[in-house]
């Protein structure tokens, strides 16, 4: 089946669900308006549907390689590369002043999430180019932001991020590549990085490399950490890629998924670079970059557990096996009634999931916008949710599309396959979701948990305004707000090794309580019970019940995990 980018979905999610009446409301958003946004998915729908999403099995069946250092795109990928960039993608966020379109992120988020679903490997690149943008806006020198903003937004020029070596992984802190001045004002680097996402290609006329590396002063730890801009090719005098940079991709790497997605292992071998903000700040800029990705990955997570349901779908409208209790017994297997519960819970997910990706997206608009430290604490709130949970729910969604599909599923032509493979390494690649769960549980709980109970507040606010048409729907809402509260102040009391060993769950009864809300506020937009009024009461009735186990493990803590010594595990 063809992708079907879900325009209609955004359109009513912004409508009635996230708030993004409020964010037009602001000074810096106010040009978004309601045909505007609507003309922006319509074109962006079609970018999908047309030309993203053909090149989803080609990406896999032809993956990136390297020919004699230089990486060959998959067929197809340069060209829709090309329409992306055309089209002004790439800077749907990004400020006016270099050529952005200065769109909310909420849009910018929709349009991302759609070009996810259509062709994840492709969509990668973009995305990478972004989280760069956004780090230059916020601490790169007005000179850099001048030479590369205009390049990366326009698309002329791509962008990577260059964290991980193979020794400092999670812990970033212990990072050895090195930065040594030079006379001019720039810095030698050297060291290799690992796992760095579309570390070259073959359409980009430069790849802009930020590199974290330590200046020979640097502070043991993340504290002695600096940011550098690395070129491809070392722009002229007139800004115009010049001479090659003493830089190389070594290696790509054999994947599980995202074959059209070229992850390469690179070398800095005294590569020319410039600082990007102050010495020894690099982890302030780079997690700019970091937390623009981390929803755009969150997101991802969304985008392929919507193109899983619609293969799905398509084949349980098609397939026919065994005799069905409606249709007088010769429907297709949508009619059996644990495929279509397993297709409702799909759907359902998606939708819960979705609408945590745009809140968060409200929120950083809404930060953006006002200043206000609500709002950005509103923000870096839901950021570790809507990463971990968008991409949890990636993985399970697709591993359901599978078994919808049978024994079919477990054969690659039908493609099934491949959304569980593409999308597996979500829940990996920019901070794991279990680190995610311990910044939720930790840094963002150094408030004394007040982001989260004034959260919880507009949660219990929009049940009790409900009871009267959804009783038992709203009823159900408020008392898992309130059991999470509860659980948020047992949380805050306890050390931090048990927070932790409770942190996962914790995220994810956090998540069922947030697709509750939000599918509880979609039934009350419906005039009369329909569609999202059935899909609330299937969420809220048959999957928002697993919070209260969740955090049964939450109130456990951390003693029963040392119980059973290391040697106990592996026999």
């Amino acid at each position: 089946m063809a992708y079907r980018a879900p325009v209609a979905d955004y359109r009513f999610l912004f409508d009635h669900v996230v708030g993004l009446e409020a964010v037009r409301d602001t000074a810096r958003y106010a040009e978004a308006t309601p045909d505007l946004t609507d003309a922006i998915l319509a074109e962006a729908g079609r970018l999908c549907d047309e030309v993203l999403a053909p090149l989803q099995r080609a990406g896999d069946l032809h993956p990136a390689r390297l020919e004699n250092g230089v990486v060959r795109t998959s067929p197809g990928f340069a060209e829709g590369y090309r329409a992306i960039a055309e089209g002004g993608w790439i800077g749907m966020a990004a400020r006016p002043e270099a050529g952005g379109m200065g769109l909310p992120m909420t849009i910018a988020t929709a349009v991302n999430e759609m070009m996810a679903g259509a062709c994840l490997s492709l969509q990668l690149n973009p995305l990478m180019s972004q989280g760069q943008i956004e780090a230059l806006e916020n601490h790169a020198d007005a000179k850099m932001q001048a030479l590369y903003l205009p390049k990366l937004i326009s698309g002329v020029w791509c962008g990577t991020m260059n964290l991980t070596e193979p020794q400092a992984g999670s812990d970033v802190g212990a990072l050895r590549t090195r930065a040594e001045p030079n006379d001019d004002g720039s810095y030698a680097i050297t060291g290799q990085k690992i796992y760095i996402t579309w570390g070259d290609n073959d359409f980009s006329e430069n790849v802009c490399h930020l590199v974290l590396a330590r200046l020979p002063d640097a502070a043991p730890g993340t504290r002695g950490i600096s940011l550098f801009m690395v070129p491809k090719y070392l722009p002229d005098a007139d800004g115009n890629p010049g001479g090659a940079n003493s830089l190389r991709v070594v290696s790509l790497e054999h994947k599980l998924g995202m074959h059209g997605s070229p992850t390469a292992v690179m070398e800095y071998d005294g590569a020319t670079g410039w600082l990007v903000g102050a010495p020894h700040k690099g982890m302030a800029a780079m997690f700019t970059m970091m937390n623009n990705a981390r929803l755009g990955v969150g997101m991802q997570g969304v985008g392929v557990a919507e193109a899983a349901l619609q293969h799905a779908v398509a084949y349980a409208l098609d397939r026919r096996q065994g005799r069905t209790p409606i249709e007088g017994g010769r429907g297709t297997i949508i009619d059996h009634p644990d495929v279509r519960r397993t297709l409702i819970a799909m759907r359902a997910e998606v939708f819960a999931a979705r609408a945590i990706g745009l809140a968060c997206a409200a929120a950083i608009d809404m930060a953006h916008a006002t200043g206000e430290d609500d709002w950005q604490a509103r923000a870096a709130l839901l950021t570790p949710i809507a990463k971990a949970h968008g991409t949890d729910i990636g993985i399970e969604v697709a591993q359901a599309g599978i078994q919808v599909h049978g024994g079919m599923g477990f054969i690659e032509e039908t493609g099934a396959a491949q959304f569980l493979r593409d999308v597996r390494v979500t829940a990996i690649y920019e901070g794991t979701n279990g680190i995610q769960a311990m910044d939720l549980v930790g840094r963002k709980m150094m408030d004394g948990g007040e982001a989260a109970f004034r959260l919880l507040e507009e949660i219990e606010k929009q049940a009790e305004a409900a009871r009267a048409r959804f009783p038992q729907m709203a009823g159900a809402t408020w008392a898992a707000a309130e059991t999470l509260r509860e659980a948020t102040e047992l949380l805050i009391s306890q050390d931090m090794t048990d927070r932790f060993a409770g942190a996962v769950p914790f995220l994810r009864a956090f998540a069922r309580v947030l697709g509750a809300h939000y599918h509880l506020r979609a039934a009350m937009a419906e005039d009369t019970a329909g569609k999202r009024t059935e899909l609330a009461r299937f969420f809220i009735k048959r999957i928002l019940p697993e919070h209260a186990s969740l955090l049964a493990q939450l109130r456990e803590g951390a003693a029963g995990l040392y119980a059973l010594a290391p040697e106990d595990l592996s026999a």
